[in-house]
């Protein structure tokens, strides 16, 4: 716990009392640990009711008004694929052009270059690739649910399966044709 500077804050008193047969058991099993940074803002409630003889123990951490950072989930990204399509061919030369006559002038690096170079060089492709990307590309916002490497064949392959499909529903299909095109769907995917 130590490695990862948290601490137990477990208060050590009864979280439940209950009389048996004229005696008091009480019970004790609750445990909680969090950063020691968060410990003051923990709160914990142990008197909410409830129908078994089991307690509930709710704990929550009090955030101050206006305390915190707002973490956005989605990243954003480029469309590169996009950029590539037939539609865009003669802006994707051209942006590959523009690198090219922009990263020509840089000085090649080896194994004499120094640590400094290196993090110069580094620092430089970082900022300029990325307004490169900016100005070529068209931004797009990533999610835990994007799926990059889902293509437009991969589309056009699930709706041919999901019309197939249908047509095995009205007697018009085989399954022998539901299984081949499911194959190569899940082949492309």
């Amino acid at each position: 716990m130590d490695e990862y500077d948290l601490i137990d804050v477990t208060d050590g008193e009864e979280t439940h009392s209950n009389p048996r047969n004229g005696e008091t058991s009480g019970s004790l099993i609750d445990f909680f640990i969090t950063k020691a940074s968060m410990a003051d803002r923990l709160e914990t409630s142990t008197d909410l009711t409830t129908t078994s003889d089991h307690a509930i123990v709710c704990a929550h951490l009090r955030w101050d008004e206006g305390e915190g950072v707002k973490v956005s989930r989605k990243i954003t990204g480029w469309d590169i694929d996009g950029l590539k399509s037939k539609e865009e061919e003669e802006n994707y030369k051209k942006a590959q052009k523009e690198w090219k006559d922009k990263s020509l002038k840089r000085p090649v690096l080896d194994e004499n270059s120094s640590e400094e170079d290196l993090q110069k060089e580094a620092e430089w492709m970082q900022r300029n690739f990325v307004n490169h990307l900016n100005r070529c590309c068209k931004k797009i916002k990533v999610c835990a649910r994007s799926k990059r490497w889902w293509t437009a064949e991969i589309a056009e392959n699930r709706k041919i399966l999901g019309s197939i499909k249908r047509a095995r529903k009205k007697g018009e299909a085989s399954q022998q044709q539901v299984r081949r095109q499911r194959s190569n769907l899940r082949r492309m995917i």
